[in-house]
């Protein structure tokens, strides 16, 4: 991993520079550094680092903005995501809206999304319509993936193909717009472009579908947020929708049940650890294991036809068997 700790210590360099506090009106801008400065893992901006280096060598000062821009996309789409979802919380800290208000995190988020697109364009190396198309595309992605997201809280069943797709669109789109743009700014041929970016979207399905693994079955110590989370949210996960589709009656007709109930605040240990055991006797806690190793192998089978070197495509394998090791 040591290419990924010196591409992070060059993007935070680089970000660290990159103040809004000093913007005018300050309660407009004072926000934005606010959630940027309560961390995150910042795979994305790293991964589009760790494309240009592919091609670019060392000498990725160029794609540094593009790295932020995707940051700062990320970053906006959780602001006003959390609006939607009234989270109070974000990271530990209170989110945006609840700091501020809802009609500056609302503002702040829209004039975050406008520095995205004034950083992305300092990337540009004779290729700014294929990146702005890129981008683009993600971004709407990412939108109708969290559409998807709040049409099933309002279903009582939903598809395998739809959640997945949903999660595609929502998280792992971001992973492949980062490889893709990366690779373009390196000026990687196009079908070179593209298998990076497949292998960003894989890993990314990947990561997700193991996120929503830990939230049921994770160790609250590491995972860094209470266990059972979807659980309470009744969130449609695949462990839900494999549970309707492997489950006995009796499980099926109970999770429909503990899904539609109002659950009071001293029930709801009870309801976690009710849920969790249907999940697993069901089997649906080991097919959701095996759909994690399924996208982690389609992810290396795209990585693996890249037509570079073992030694330069060993930074993406690494990072791949990290994210699949995390435990938060």
């Amino acid at each position: 991993m040591q290419a990924f700790q010196r591409l992070q210590n060059a993007y935070r360099a680089y970000a660290a520079q990159e103040q809004f506090g000093q913007g005018r009106p300050p309660e407009l801008y004072q926000p934005l550094d606010y959630i940027l400065s309560l961390g995150g893992k910042q795979m994305r901006p790293i991964l589009l680092l760790m494309a240009a280096e592919l091609y670019l060598g060392q000498d990725i000062e160029t794609a540094l903005p593009a790295a932020y821009a995707i940051e700062l996309f990320h970053n906006f789409s959780l602001m006003h995501d959390d609006i939607m979802d009234q989270a109070d919380l974000r990271r530990g800290k209170a989110t945006v809206h609840k700091k501020f208000d809802t009609n500056t995190a609302i503002l702040s988020g829209d004039v975050m999304l406008v520095y995205s697109y004034k950083y992305l364009a300092q990337s540009a190396s004779g290729n700014l319509a294929d990146l702005l198309d890129c981008y683009n595309e993600t971004a709407i992605g990412v939108c109708e993936g969290q559409q998807m997201d709040m049409n099933f809280e309002q279903m009582q069943s939903v598809a395998l193909e739809s959640y997945l797709k949903m999660i595609e669109l929502k998280t792992s789109v971001l992973l492949y717009g980062a490889m893709k743009m990366g690779a373009l700014i390196g000026q990687a041929p196009a079908q070179e472009a593209e298998l990076l970016g497949e292998f960003g979207r894989n890993m990314g399905i990947a990561f997700q579908l193991q996120d929503d693994y830990l939230d049921s079955f994770g160790d609250a110590a590491t995972f860094g947020k209470r266990i059972g989370g979807d659980i309470l949210q009744n969130k449609k996960t695949v462990l839900y929708i494999k549970t309707l589709e492997l489950g006995t009656a009796a499980d099926k007709k109970q999770l429909l049940a503990l899904y539609q109930q109002a659950c009071p605040t001293e029930k709801e240990e009870e309801k976690i650890e009710t849920v969790k055991a249907i999940f697993e006797r069901s089997g649906a806690k080991a097919a959701l294991g095996q759909a994690v190793e399924d996208y982690r192998l389609k992810a290396v089978a795209f990585l693996d036809q890249l037509p570079k070197s073992q030694t330069d495509k060993a930074p993406l394998y690494q990072f791949l068997h990290f994210i699949m090791q995390r435990q938060h």
